[in-house]
């Protein structure tokens, strides 16, 4: 595990009980999964997290190519062949109180995670049940939805609703009642052969894995649409996934006690998450020989 520069176990590495990252969710962090030995859209990652650094007012004292580095360098230490990446960056350690000025040196952290050992890899094999939370998605007036931030606490709520019916994942609505997202991943829809999602004004992170099912369903020849959805959309879809760096293409099967289509992975969501699959063992930043 990577703490500012060095490199620990994963039971030596720490930080500090005042860092502002802990106290106050004041950072940013981005997930990368690496395929055999390679991280998946290494630099479309560094880019979306370098522009939530700087949405927030945060300098990271890395560079980008130092950064790319430090992320090879922990995959490479680890022998991670088939896992996750969590790069973290706080604002660093500071005195109790809000203001970021008390905090001299953010805090960089790179996490490595074996497939196996983290849960959302493996939750992706199995289509999901879901329901529609009560819990808004932050308005990006509020919090802008394309910094991938620390502060995830209405996620947390939402996810929380979701284990409460004993499902696999919470819908979340924008603050008008438009379908935004899920907890942690994006949402698609088909509806007559069009694939459906919400544009990114309905409070939705601009999800690396959401392009890159934009970029198949242009290949494919499937047609799509950012569009606003509604619970009618969402009920009366032919076909539904979600769309993350962890649980990749996932297919929902049920929202609300609705059956999505005929309560299978459909045949258009199919095609898409073979032809992920196939991408993603051919594409990424080279860590292991």
């Amino acid at each position: 595990m990577y703490v500012d520069g060095a490199f620990y176990s994963s039971g030596d590495a720490k930080i500090s009980v005042f860092d502002h990252g802990l106290l106050y969710g004041d950072g940013i962090f981005e997930g990368i999964c690496v395929y055999g030995g390679r991280v998946f859209r290494l630099d479309e990652h560094l880019k979306r997290m370098y522009e939530s650094a700087k949405t927030i007012g945060l300098r990271i004292p890395l560079t980008v190519d130092q950064f790319r580095a430090a992320v090879v360098e922990t995959v490479r230490r680890n022998r991670l062949r088939e896992g996750y990446i969590r790069p973290v960056v706080t604002r660093g350690v500071g005195k109790l109180g809000l203001d970021p000025k008390n905090c001299e040196k953010p805090t960089v952290i790179i996490i490595p995670q074996n497939a196996e050992s983290y849960p959302l890899l493996t939750a992706g094999r199995k289509p999901a049940r879901a329901i529609v939370s009560s819990i808004r998605r932050t308005p990006s007036y509020c919090l802008p939805a394309a910094a991938k931030t620390l502060n995830y606490l209405n996620n947390v709520l939402a996810k929380q609703q979701a284990n409460y019916a004993g499902l696999d994942e919470a819908i979340m609505l924008d603050w008008r009642g438009f379908v935004s997202e899920g907890t942690g991943d994006n949402l698609f829809l088909f509806r007559n052969n069009l694939l459906l999602t919400a544009p990114l004004h309905s409070s939705v992170l601009a999800g690396i894995t959401r392009q890159v099912v934009l970029e198949i369903a242009a290949e494919l020849g499937i047609r799509s649409e950012e569009k606003e959805l509604t619970l009618h959309d969402l009920y009366n879809a032919d076909e539904a996934f979600f769309a993350s760096t962890s649980l990749e293409i996932q297919p929902l099967v049920e929202i609300d006690a609705r059956i999505v289509g005929d309560g299978g992975e459909g045949a258009m969501t199919k095609r898409i998450r073979d032809r992920f699959n196939q991408i993603k063992r051919t594409e990424g930043t080279p860590a292991l020989e």
